[in-house]
């Protein structure tokens, strides 16, 4: 299949309502596109849909969101709980489901046989393999990676991952559909941790390591680097936004599949998890999140 016989992207799926899951159907509604936001839990999705509002409501009065892009984002979004429901006539699925190479390889598997044969298949993936993935599909070539970053309606980056499998009438089509959603897209090769989580997670590891050591406070280490090196959020603030628990997940994958010490998770980042304070997910993290 040629990319000129690839229809053009009209209406999407994103499965997950979580974190990025809302983010990510939010961003996709406002670029106009028709937008199914799927999760298993009702109450998830119902949680997910009522951010989407209150981020849209803010944006406008923050004088950041046009009274129009609400409304005919709001419009363009809808919720299920059914797959075959959210999957039906959509040209791209974007799924954002927890980073478990099991739990996605599941997924894709079922979507395989909902979506249209033509649809591209996303997933939202900060360090596990798209080549991997996609052995769960019939169709490898429909399969590559769009990780979003998270807040996902602030962040412009997006990576546009290929697999070893991926077509480049698929991946074409991805970087279409990012530039066309207000964000801008780089193209990395499937390879562990990709660009940014590789480079991000190192400087998080060792801005871990200085708090176990007493080097500095954490506020004091994410100072040093927004004003030092013009980072607009320090090491540590991403860490609790991103959630420790996610952290330590991809930390661990990358130690484990590349070998270096540099990704060996701190014993505070694991004794924190193990207490519960995975950041502003919680409450509580490397800062006090509990008064907002």
């Amino acid at each position: 299949m040629t990319e000129a016989t690839l229809p053009q992207i009209r209406r999407v799926a994103v499965l997950g309502a979580g974190t990025m899951g809302h983010g990510i159907a939010q961003v996709c509604a406002m670029g106009g596109y028709t937008t199914a936001l799927y999760d298993l839990d009702l109450a998830t999705v119902i949680a997910g849909h009522e951010k989407i509002r209150k981020n849209l409501e803010k944006g406008v009065q923050l004088g950041k969101v046009a009274d129009a892009t609400r409304e005919t984002a709001i419009a363009a979004l809808r919720t299920t709980t059914d797959l075959a429901e959210a999957c039906e006539e959509v040209d791209l699925v974007i799924e954002a489901a927890p980073e478990s190479m099991e739990l996605k390889k599941r997924i894709f598997f079922d979507v395989e046989g909902h979506a249209p044969e033509t649809a591209t298949l996303a997933t939202n993936t900060s360090s596990l393999s798209i080549t991997e993935i996609a052995t769960a599909l019939r169709d490898p070539t429909r399969l590559l990676g769009l990780h979003f970053f998270n807040p996902v309606f602030i962040m412009k980056l997006v990576e546009v991952v290929h697999g070893e499998a991926t077509g480049a009438d698929h991946l074409e089509r991805a970087i279409t559909f990012v530039a066309r959603i207000d964000k801008e897209p780089i193209t990395v090769k499937d390879t562990p941790g990709f660009a940014s989580s590789r480079l991000g997670v190192v400087l998080g590891m060792e801005a871990i390591r200085m708090v176990e050591e007493g080097v500095a406070s954490a506020k004091d280490i994410d100072t040093a680097m927004e004003l030092g090196y013009r980072h607009p959020m320090g090491p540590l603030r991403l860490t609790d936004l991103v959630g420790l628990d996610v952290r330590l997940g991809i930390a661990s994958y990358l130690h484990r599949t590349l070998g270096s010490e540099a990704f060996r998770p701190p014993e505070l980042l694991k004794r924190m998890v193990e207490e519960g304070k995975l950041g502003k997910k919680s409450g509580e993290g490397f800062y006090d999140w509990r008064e907002g």
